[in-house]
């Protein structure tokens, strides 16, 4: 499959490198251009490319946003979004790293409305990079981690759910974007949390 990552970070470069290594296209991008992105595609390799942020959307059929929540203004033209399944890694944080208070909406219903027409998928936002980047576990199993996945079209999160388990995840539904997005966000039992496939039910049962 052909992935966009827009956001170069500790969350866009781990995820890029998983998902080259899992054999899939991967473009990945920043706001500093293809060049600054030299050494960390050289790094990946597995016919990992840089790309610009636009170039990153075109050409693939799915995009992973990594950038600030707060820069999220700066994403390409929702244009180029509409009919890609989009997955959002970002949480509300402002420039202080204090979370922001969205309510009554929440941060992927407020990126939702901004990309109008894409088939928006929140998920990669609970697992701390440094987890993401050293506990992958191909082959299945009960005792991999989960990445939750939130989203109001079911076909959308299909696709999502599938790279995760192509990566060596678990991907575990948390519900609606409305409903299941806000279960994600920071500040949740879930989040930043290493919880295992075994453990999941449980953890989502205990949730307020």
């Amino acid at each position: 499959m052909n992935i966009g990552i827009i956001g170069s970070g500790n969350i866009g470069g781990t995820a890029a490198r998983l998902f080259a290594e899992a054999g899939h296209a991967v473009a990945i991008s920043n706001s500093r251009g293809p060049e600054s992105l030299r050494e960390l595609v050289e790094e990946i390799d597995h016919g990992a490319r840089a790309a610009t942020p636009e170039e990153a959307v075109d050409s693939s059929d799915v995009v992973l946003l990594a950038v600030p929540w707060r820069l999220r203004e700066q994403l390409p033209d929702a244009q180029r979004f509409r009919g890609k399944v989009v997955i959002d890694a970002m949480n509300q944080y402002d420039e202080n790293f204090d979370v922001m208070d969205l309510e009554p909406t929440s941060a992927s219903e407020e990126v939702e409305k901004q990309l109008k027409g894409a088939r928006l998928v929140k998920a990669f936002n609970t697992m701390l990079a440094a987890t993401l980047a050293s506990e992958s576990k191909p082959g299945g199993g009960d005792e991999r981690l989960v990445l939750f996945v939130a989203g109001d079209d079911e076909e959308a999160k299909q696709v999502v759910g599938k790279l995760i388990e192509d990566i060596g995840f678990a991907a575990v539904d948390t519900g609606d974007l409305a409903t299941g997005g806000r279960l994600q966000q920071p500040g949740t039992p879930i989040y930043a949390q290493s919880i295992r496939l075994a453990d999941a039910e449980d953890a989502l049962r205990d949730l307020p």
